[in-house]
């Protein structure tokens, strides 16, 4: 891959919802490789359950020292913050924010209804370089962490139907280690090519689709890199724009 540890979340797969009894985003960023061991030790989503609060506060946006992407103006629905990744030192280097409707890992299969969401995830392009206690070297991350950090979130968020808990707990293990596969080899058959505009400049994005929704990866030209994930919104009519107000995502 073209980043190894730091293409892939930590102890917890990033876009997953936070443990219920969280009262802040974990310290977790992308330099932690599942490769140390199995993929799927992160605490599974399933069992854990949002906490609006600490969800929508901004601080953890506002400590960022890279700008923020979510949908540009086109889209008018609802919009709101989801989480941040940091490293070892408090630095943050990835979150997410989030368009359309809440989404929930069982909420198409509990309410019938189907759920509309599209997630924006910003990767801060960081450089080969040491650690912060200097003990090691953290490996740059690339579009390759994007996408390995939208593929699970997809899955955080997706619960095959006619399957129960403990064989969710299996699929999520296999899937996760698939998601990692995949964000390894962005230019084999499983992905394409999708032109979408960043502030307004046409840009490619690697795309690929599942029976649970879509996941796409690409660069900015402001030293980001973009996943974005989703379900029930067509990704071929987005767009993405830095955020310049995050009061606007409640």
């Amino acid at each position: 891959m073209e980043t190894t540890s730091s293409s892939l979340v930590g102890a917890q797969t990033a876009e997953a919802p936070a443990a219920a009894d969280a009262a802040q985003e974990p310290h977790t960023g992308p330099h932690t490789s599942p490769h140390t061991g199995d993929p799927a030790e992160a605490q599974h989503p399933e069992a854990a359950a949002p906490v609006p609060a600490a969800r929508r506060t901004a601080e953890g946006f506002l400590a960022a020292d890279f700008p923020w992407y979510g949908l540009d103006g086109a889209f008018t629905g609802p919009r709101w913050l989801m989480h941040v990744g940091t490293a070892a030192d408090g630095t943050v280097e990835h979150g997410s924010t989030g368009h359309g409707d809440e989404p929930s890992a069982r909420g198409e299969i509990a309410t019938g209804e189907k759920e509309r969401f599209a997630v924006v995830i910003t990767v801060a392009s960081n450089p080969l370089r040491r650690s912060g206690d200097g003990t090691g070297v953290l490996e740059a991350t690339s579009v390759s962490s994007a996408a390995w950090l939208a593929g699970s979130g997809l899955l955080a968020y997706s619960w095959p139907g006619q399957m129960d808990h403990a064989l969710r707990d299996d699929w999520l293990d296999q899937q996760t280690e698939a998601a990692w596969e995949l964000a390894d080899d962005l230019d084999g058959e499983d992905w394409s090519t999708l032109s979408l505009p960043v502030d307004g400049e046409p840009t490619p994005f690697h795309y690929r689709e599942s029976e649970f929704g879509w996941v796409l990866a690409g660069s900015t030209g402001s030293g980001v890199h973009l996943g974005a994930y989703g379900r029930g919104m067509s990704a071929y009519g987005l767009g993405f724009s830095a955020i310049a107000d995050l009061g606007t995502y409640q």
